[in-house]
């Protein structure tokens, strides 16, 4: 039966835990906390080694707490990151998104940096600044970066946080032997949706969606396994949810997968989520790679990564392609849906609905289908946050609600 107005906002018979406040997808100042105590204090992908793979190449990043970056290789074969900020007045230096210099030259004052960041050149340097300023005191902003976990570029741009190993901990051990070789991106494309870039995360922590997937419930549901899989939080509000064998055929008789992937058995699926927003899927043949960089509480950018092995033949690399396009590219039997699904979601929150809660309260023993894994998210996001993602403001307004119903 229909639920009238005093219904409707009922407070979930359900622990706190088990559901957010839905201020939290949608509110700008909560947005602004966010980049500041959850973005800027964690390592975020930037891209991968092999995007910038000769010496001077290098690829612009907009990280999610809002600093335009660029990722160089210098010289020396070290990949860097950088402010894209000349010291001098604060003027973007690169603006295509990707290429190779030798040295950056800022178009506003000529000011020259070398790809380790030190400035080579002040024009007219001397005329201007006698002694009392020169190359040495204008080099670029450097952001710590890692190189790792599958040769992702990972940067911080908190001088005070962890290393990246103490941030990463044992979360990707499930994939072991999976990331020991060089991999390589071959396939690379973002899709702008107006949701909140948690809402994207959400449907990457949970596999109750399958429903939405007509090949993901004939492929994984209907097989022996799937609902047995275990969901495993780490410290840092990263958590794996288990492996199992997909049986590809099952959705249009297909034949077996020509290439699998290094220490995966065939057919294997290994999913790993990343705090606050980044997650590895490992299927079969090919990885992907998610990364989530909001734009503000309404709109995110998704840039989705597709890798192979470095050493892959022209064959086995033309077979991974398909692999991956059949299922995870922009017009495969996957990708779509989900983002049709996380667009979906949001609708009723941007448009100014009445519903003040969202429910995470599924529970199945922490197997694939319980909402452990989000409920994990949020406990991380409260505590970062320093307010609880039930009741954000203190302000009781669920009981507040039930009070007035």
């Amino acid at each position: 039966m229909a639920r009238n107005s005093a219904q409707w906002h009922e407070k979930p018979k359900f622990p706190n835990s088990h559901f957010v406040d839905s201020r939290i997808y949608t509110d700008d100042a909560l947005f602004r906390e966010e980049q500041e105590k959850i973005f800027n204090k964690t390592w975020i992908i930037a891209c991968h080694e092999s995007e910038v793979p000769n010496v001077h190449d290098y690829r612009t990043f907009n990280h999610p707490g809002g600093a335009k970056l660029f990722v160089m290789r210098g010289d020396d074969n070290k990949v860097r990151c950088f402010y894209n900020i000349c010291p001098h007045r604060g003027n973007a230096l690169l603006y295509d998104p990707v290429g190779n210099t030798k040295r950056i030259t800022c178009i506003f004052h000529a000011w020259s940096f070398d790809a380790k960041g030190a400035c080579v050149d002040i024009s007219r340097g001397k005329a201007g600044y006698q002694d009392r300023y020169g190359c040495e005191d204008a080099g670029l902003r450097e952001v710590r970066t890692e190189v790792g976990f599958g040769g992702f570029v990972w940067v911080a741009v908190d001088d005070g946080a962890c290393t990246l190993n103490e941030y990463i901990g044992p979360a990707l051990e499930l994939l072991g032997d999976n990331l020991n070789e060089p991999l390589e991106v071959f396939h690379y494309h973002k899709a702008v949706v107006e949701t909140n870039y948690k809402l994207w995360h959400d449907t990457n922590s949970e596999f109750y969606h399958d429903y939405m997937h007509y090949f993901n419930r004939a492929t994984g549901m209907l097989q022996p396994g799937y609902f047995d899989r275990k969901y495993t939080g780490y410290a840092n509000g990263h958590a794996s949810v288990g492996s199992m064998s997909v049986k590809y055929d099952a959705y249009d008789g297909s034949k077996a997968r020509a290439v699998g992937w290094p220490g995966l058995a065939p057919g294997g699926w290994v999913l790993i989520d990343i705090f606050p927003g980044m997650t590895y899927n490992l299927r079969t043949s090919v990885l992907r790679m998610d990364t989530a960089i909001p734009l503000g509480p309404n709109k995110v950018v998704i840039e989705f990564r597709g890798l192979g092995l470095k050493r892959d033949t022209p064959e086995e690399r033309a077979e991974r392609i398909r692999d991956h396009n059949v299922i995870w590219g922009p017009f495969g039997r996957n990708l779509h849906e989900d983002l049709l699904g996380v667009f979906g979601q949001g609708v009723a929150m941007r448009t100014g609905s009445d519903s003040k809660w969202v429910l995470h309260g599924r529970e199945e023993n922490s197997t694939i289908h319980d909402e452990v894994g989000m409920r994990h998210f949020y406990g991380e996001w409260s505590r970062r946050m320093g307010r609880a993602a039930y009741d954000p403001y203190g302000d009781n307004k669920l009981a507040k609600l039930e009070r007035a119903a």
